[in-house]
């Protein structure tokens, strides 16, 4: 049944049900330990091919005593968490929810109920299903990192050396695009599968671990025209464009950090010297596309930009491109979404975007 398709992680606390999983053969393959900062040990329970009579009604209730997290049948087939909360009113209290309904129905009542809910990761995962990435790495799960890093940090302080451009592209010759925090890498991914042979892709990431399953997802995909890189754009931008043998044709910044405090504006990767290094190394003709979800952001780095008369918006030079009354574009120009943006958006939240053209 469902119990057999649906993976449960129960964090459990209890001494005494942490001995009756270990008495039962049928469930101790099925299980592994978890241990989480500044929390006691606790046993997480594999349920993924236990079969339904293994949650008896006591099993249930000591659950009451726990937190649940819960993985849907999408969840095991897509990698994808379903974020549930962490305490249900069925496990508020001893007993209750729990009189006339056994552990088994009410899980199975739950992964049907949870498994036909939309989330944003499985929206991900359908935007960018023509990648077909390993499903081995394919989540955040299996890589951790930090939402929020600090450019300002001394590890970030140096500038990261050019790579051999002949061994990570194919054609070093080719026009070359950017994205400065590239996050996962999906984005770029996606660009240089559709356009192999005639545009080089270049991702800047300051998360290394990110970074490095980007580049094994290169390999994967057996892309001759993409490749990741573990930098701080805002102080190497200059030195590794400077050493790129071809164009510069694209940039783009798309949702970055925030970093919504006053004090740590100054993190914020589009910094004046950022700006004038894409301008001054930006070919006749090229593009830089910013969007954000926050308008305060989007709003800084459209006032940078429009600061500079080489830069003209998109509108000015394509009446195509519909803006609203503001001079946001209405749509993303690139025919594919970002993660960020599918996750905005699915939240309800508006993408704030502007496109510009530099002057020939």
């Amino acid at each position: 049944g469902v119990l057999r398709k649906s993976l449960f992680l129960l964090y459990l606390r209890s001494a005494k049900i942490r001995k009756w999983i270990t008495q039962k053969p049928e469930l101790k393959p099925h299980f592994f330990h978890l241990q989480r900062s500044q929390e006691s040990a606790k046993m997480a329970v594999l349920l993924s091919h236990s079969p339904a009579c293994a949650l008896p009604r006591a099993f249930a209730r000591v659950a009451s005593h726990v937190h649940c997290s819960l993985f849907s049948l999408s969840s095991v087939c897509h990698q994808h968490r379903l974020h549930c909360p962490h305490r249900s009113k069925n496990f508020s209290s001893i007993g209750n929810g729990f009189r006339n309904l056994s552990g088994a129905n009410y899980f199975e009542e739950r992964s049907t109920r949870v498994a036909e809910t939309i989330r944003s990761p499985g929206l991900v995962a359908m935007e960018y299903a023509e990648l077909n990435l390993p499903h081995i790495c394919e989540e955040v799960g299996h890589v951790r990192i930090r939402q929020h890093v600090n450019p300002l940090s001394s590890a970030f302080s140096v500038p990261a050396e050019p790579p051999d451009w002949n061994v990570v592209f194919k054609d070093p010759l080719l026009p070359l695009m950017v994205d400065v925090g590239c996050g996962s890498g999906r984005f770029f991914l996606w660009l240089a599968k559709r356009n192999s042979g005639c545009t080089n892709y270049l991702g800047l990431e300051i998360r290394k671990k990110l970074v490095m399953r980007a580049n094994f997802w290169v390999k994967e995909l057996d892309l001759v025209n993409a490749h990741f890189m573990f930098a701080n754009a805002t102080i190497s931008f200059e030195h590794l464009m400077s050493s790129y043998p071809g164009p510069l044709v694209f940039v783009s910044i798309l949702c970055p950090d925030p970093h919504f405090k006053k004090r740590h504006h100054k993190r914020r990767v589009l910094q004046k010297p950022l700006v004038d290094s894409i301008v001054n190394n930006l070919t006749p003709g090229g593009q830089v596309f910013v969007q954000s979800d926050v308008l305060e952001v989007a709003a800084d780095m459209r006032n940078q930009f429009d600061s500079i008369p080489d830069m003209l918006h998109i509108d000015a030079i394509n009446p195509n491109f519909g803006c609203d009354p503001d001079g946001w574009l209405l749509n993303n120009p690139m025919g594919i979404r970002t993660e960020r943006e599918i996750h905005a958006e699915h939240e309800g939240s508006r993408i704030y975007r502007r496109m510009y053209n530099k002057r020939t």
